[in-house]
């Protein structure tokens, strides 16, 4: 099911139906009896409201057939949450293990983002500078999910102690993505672009994905891989 919900009827809908509601996104400028009136319960539940552009709300609305909607909303997933709090609440995480390249990671946050994860680890040495690139390149995708940049063992440990299963891509792995079962509570791993993943993230992994490769050079860029098992991954979880 979407994370989105458009318009403003559909987000006053949302708010006063009791959904799960994290975040809301305002064109600036908009005024509407409407639209106070869910920054009204914005302001009363305590829901993080920011402003964008027109082409902010064009390029992240679902649906913008009758126009570009005024305000959207992100329902089931709190940016802000922390590592134990989204561990806590189960689904499907992301780890980049050792990703060296900040526009590579934000392309990952980005698919990450749209496939429905309900967070990403990043586990790379990157500085602020860095880090902001990455941001870039996610193009704001980092605004509507959690993102930690943290040990990439110390997470997985932390999930196997809230009951995560650890599926890595790796390709010395003997499964195709289809052959796995990617329900429930799983944290989806994918190596850095030079070293891959690191030999003990494998011992402590419970499935490793070899994806399928038909051309001479043996070799995908870090977010196809990502791409292709989280395409597969949402279509089971439908």
């Amino acid at each position: 099911m979407s994370m989105q919900r458009c318009g403003e009827q559909e987000v006053l809908t949302s708010i006063e139906d009791g959904e799960d509601v994290n975040l809301i996104l305002i064109k600036r400028g908009s005024e509407s009896p409407l639209i106070s009136k869910i920054l009204n319960y914005a302001e009363e539940l305590a829901i993080k409201v920011i402003y964008g552009s027109e082409n902010d709300l064009w390029r992240m609305s679902r649906s913008n057939s009758d126009g570009v909607p005024d305000v959207l909303c992100l329902v089931g997933r709190n940016p802000e949450s922390s590592l134990n709090e989204v561990l806590s609440k189960g689904g499907l995480i992301w780890l980049l293990a050792g990703a060296s390249y900040p526009v590579n990671i934000g392309f990952c946050i980005r698919t990450a983002e749209v496939s429905g994860a309900d967070a990403v680890i990043i586990d790379a040495e990157l500085n602020n500078q860095e880090r902001s690139a990455a941001k870039r390149a996610s193009m704001k995708a980092h605004r509507f999910l959690p993102v930690f940049w943290t040990s990439g063992i110390d997470s997985i440990l932390m999930a196997k102690e809230h009951g995560f299963r650890i599926i890595s891509v790796e390709d010395v792995g003997d499964s195709a993505p289809w052959d796995i079962d990617m329900t429930g509570n799983i944290v989806l791993v994918v190596g850095g672009e030079r070293n891959g993943i690191s030999e003990k993230i494998l011992q402590l992994s419970d499935e490793i994905i070899r994806i399928p490769m038909s051309g001479f050079v043996p070799s995908f860029n870090l977010q196809a891989p990502l791409s292709y098992v989280a395409i597969e991954a949402q279509r089971q979880r439908r």
